[in-house]
């Protein structure tokens, strides 16, 4: 299993607002997606450099001073590979754009993969969290209004 391919099927654009334009070949595949609020996107890192890093030093100001790549949200990781889940906004199916009100990633960035958020498979009612992160919002509505910037080192 040495052989491993991945197409990728769009991009980000982050130049004009945020959406995910769809390469043409994948356009048909979003039919249905519009009955949907919310999607995952699954996305490469492809400005990130370092895929060697094991243990990420101090990445979250009131985290433990070292944690594994895994339990972090870098995008410093062996195979950096993002996901997040996103409100869509708007589906324009004729072009192929997905319009989504942020995620972070630089403009250009390849896409892989989007699927539909789905509550009863994707949602945990009551996850257990670190306690150094316990104060983090418990829904992604809330992250908007949270400030992002006193929880991460990187």
């Amino acid at each position: 299993m040495n052989n491993l391919e991945l197409r990728v099927i769009g991009s980000i654009e982050t130049d004009n607002g945020f959406k995910i334009k769809i390469n043409k070949e994948y356009v048909n595949a979003l039919k249905g997606i519009s009955d949907f609020k919310y999607i995952q996107v699954v996305y490469w890192f492809d400005k990130v450099d370092n895929r060697d890093l094991i243990i990420e030093n101090k990445p979250y100001k009131k985290g433990p001073e070292e944690l594994g790549v895994f339990a972090t949200r870098t995008p410093f990781r062996p195979n950096p590979i993002g996901i997040e889940t996103v409100y869509l906004q708007n589906v324009d199916l004729e072009n192929g754009v997905l319009y989504i009100p942020y995620i972070d990633a630089f403009n250009n960035t390849p896409v892989l993969d989007i699927k539909p958020y789905i509550p009863s498979i994707d949602r945990v009612e009551n996850p257990d969290m670190p306690e150094w992160c316990k104060n983090w919002p418990d829904c992604y509505e809330k992250s908007g209004e949270f400030n992002w910037e006193d929880v991460f080192n990187f």
